[in-house]
Formats: structure tokens, sequence, C-alpha cells
């Protein structure tokens, strides 16, 4: 977990690097923002899947079944294959000769210009499959560790806001992310799927005495709902807990009603736009629940509503916090523990986001009245669990 350095202690000197090194490493940071397109564009197509569904497919016959242009398909797979992303082989057929099988090679066997002639001659056939596990993180919506989600939110949105951001640094204008477009919501949902589902069936289930309180019947209140998909875990997890979602954001709670709707449970999940101190009596809640939230709280009234948080839980009750912790110290700033966290600093400026330290998060949690232990983990890629009893 992330661990926050002395203040006194001044942080490490950058080790000697080679101005070669720099511009290798902004080329690999380049590569890397293609390789983020290159992956939406395969979402937006179907590529993913239709390798999923077809593996050892040539790259024609993928085109032919997705209308696409048959050569943009080839360097589309040819690019995947270079960041490892598909697997594959070629069959070189040269004329009057034997075919030649090449796995995960496209060297040919002699360097001379001789051979290099006749290679060129050949008939290429290159059939691809997903690389290990891309079948999962790239090809199966729905599932915890997909990361299309995450990776949509990068390509279709923090484009826009990077563009906003000169002018942002300029004038400390903002654009908060309430009130964007339903597909906006839908793929903030996506991105944040995994931990949800986390929540949902790890970390609640794991906390001393809560599951026995909401197999009885107790309350789980969600502090920025969205749309629903984490009330809808909770409601798998906990088939008889009552459950209130929370949120401001009227766009992401018209989805949340459309989704409680559909799956039946509005017996059991009530929706409320605007504060938690409106939505629930103080002391009624046996759980409060915020994932990836916190930090999009303005830091000027995060004391009020973490204090209204425990206000709303009853004795014994628990509030967990999914969230992100931004380093505190220069050498921080550097430890591979923080690098999500920076990232999340720096894309969610424009929307006017500033996560909390370490030493903020805890100094919110004990002002607020929760003085016992504060459980604290990290999950993921970068992702702060902290958990505290109410007495």
């Amino acid at each position: 977990m992330p661990s926050s350095s002395p203040a006194s202690q001044p942080p490490a000197p950058s080790a000697p690097i080679a101005i070669e090194q720099q511009i290798a490493r902004i080329f690999e940071w380049r590569r890397g923002f293609n390789a983020m397109h290159l992956i939406d564009v395969g979402l937006q197509l179907g590529l993913w899947q239709a390798w999923r569904d077809w593996p050892d497919a040539e790259p024609a016959a993928v085109a032919a079944r997705l209308g696409l242009h048959p050569p943009h398909v080839e360097t589309w797979c040819t690019t995947a294959y270079a960041f490892g992303l598909l697997d594959g082989e070629e069959k070189r057929e040269p004329d009057g000769g034997e075919a030649h099988d090449r796995a995960g090679d496209a060297t040919h066997d002699a360097a001379t210009p001789e051979a290099a002639a006749a290679a060129d001659a050949c008939t290429v056939r290159r059939r691809y499959r997903l690389a290990p596990h891309i079948d999962v993180v790239l090809a199966s919506p729905g599932h915890a560790r997909h990361l299309g989600g995450y990776v949509r939110l990068g390509t279709a949105f923090a484009t826009e806001d990077h563009r906003a951001c000169v002018e942002s640094m300029r004038s400390g204008a903002t654009a908060p992310f309430q009130g964007r477009s339903a597909e906006f919501a839908d793929v903030v949902a996506d991105a944040t799927f995994g931990l949800q589902v986390l929540a949902a069936h790890k970390l609640l289930p794991a906390l001393e005495g809560l599951k026995p309180r909401l197999d009885a019947g107790g309350r789980i209140v969600e502090l920025g709902c969205g749309t629903g998909r984490h009330l809808l875990q909770l409601a798998r997890a906990f088939a008889h807990a009552q459950l209130v979602g929370v949120d401001i954001d009227p766009t992401g709670l018209r989805a949340a009603r459309d989704a409680v709707e559909h799956a039946g449970l509005g017996a059991r999940v009530r929706l409320v736009e605007g504060d938690i101190a409106d939505a629930v009596t103080p002391g009624s809640a046996d759980a409060v629940v915020m994932i990836e939230v916190l930090h999009e709280i303005a830091p000027a009234i995060r004391p009020a509503v973490v204090a209204d948080c425990v206000r709303a839980l009853a004795p014994g009750g628990w509030l967990l916090i999914v969230d992100e912790t931004y380093p505190g110290t220069l050498a921080e700033a550097r430890d591979p523990a923080f690098r999500f966290p920076v990232q999340t600093g720096f894309e969610e400026l424009t929307w006017g986001n500033v996560l909390p330290t370490r030493a903020e998060q805890e100094r919110l949690l004990r002002d607020a009245g929760l003085h016992g232990e504060i459980g604290r983990s990290l999950v993921g890629e970068g992702f702060t669990v902290l958990s505290a009893r109410k007495a």
C-alpha cells in the first residue's frame, strides 16, 4: 500500500540518464498512445470479439464478415501482433515450391539478396488469434477484468479533456463530470466495473459482523451510485439487504432507475438525487460505500460529506471507500505504488477533481468521528481501499 514518506526526507536524486534514453522514453510513450487507440478501434469495430469467435482467421476473412477494408484490417493486425495483443503465424507459398510455416516469426531463412527476392515473390498468408488473456481483457464485456471501458474513457473523453487543459491551466476553469452524456456515464460505469464487483463480493463480505446484519435485512447506502451497476452487484451479493443509491448526477440516475426496474429490484433499491443527509435518517445504515467518489467531491465540502456518511451509520456500521491516494511527497510521486493516482490527478484536472493524500484521507475519517482502526490496502493498479467501523 502507498506509504507516506517523512516530509523532511528529500527525494532521491534522478539517476544519470543520457539524452538518447530520454528520447527513447518519449517514443515509448507515443507508442502507448497508439496502442490505446488501436485497442479502441478494435473495440468499436468488434475486432477483438471477432478473433475470439474465429481464432486463426485471416484478416481478409474477418474484414469480409465485418464489412471492413481488408488492407486496413491487415495493418491493424500487424500492429496488434507487434504490441503482443494478437498471436499468429504465416505461411509462405513460393511459386512452384512447397509452403513454409512460420509460427510467430516473420523473418526469412537467409539474408542473401537472392533469398530475400525469392521470399518477396511468395504469397504470404497470415492467421491470427488473441494473445493469452486478451479474450477476457478486451473481448468480454461484463467481465470484472474487461478493460474496454477504461480504454474508452481515455480515447473517447480524456482526449477532449486534454484539449481543454491549456486554457484550464491559464484560467483555472473546470468542467465537472456531472451532467455529461449518457455515453460518458455508461463508459465510467464500465471503467469501474471491476471495482464494483470486488467491493460487493469480496470487500464488504469480509468486514467483521456486516454480513449477518445485511442477511437480516440491513441497509447499504452507496454515495455516488452513478448508473446503478454496483447496486445490482450488491443486490446479488446480499439477497436480503435494503439498498439506497445516492447521486447528484441526473444523467447517471436515469440509467440507474432503468437498470433497477429492468432487474425487478424496485422493492429493494431506492434512488435519491441529492445528498446522503437527504436520503437516510441518521444511524440507519449498516454500511456506506463510495467507489471512486471521494476524490470527486470538492475539497471544501469533503469534511461535511464524510461526516454525513458517518452520521448515517448505525453503531457498529462500516464505511468502505475505494479511491486513490495522491502522493504527498516528491519521493512518493516516483514510487510505483502511486503511478496510477498520479495519472488520474492529471487526467481529471479539467474536471476540478483533487485527489487526497493519505494524511488528508485519514484526517477526514478522524474528524468525522471514526476513531478506531482504519483499514488500508492497495488493490489492482493503484486503488486504495479504506475501511473504518463506527463505535
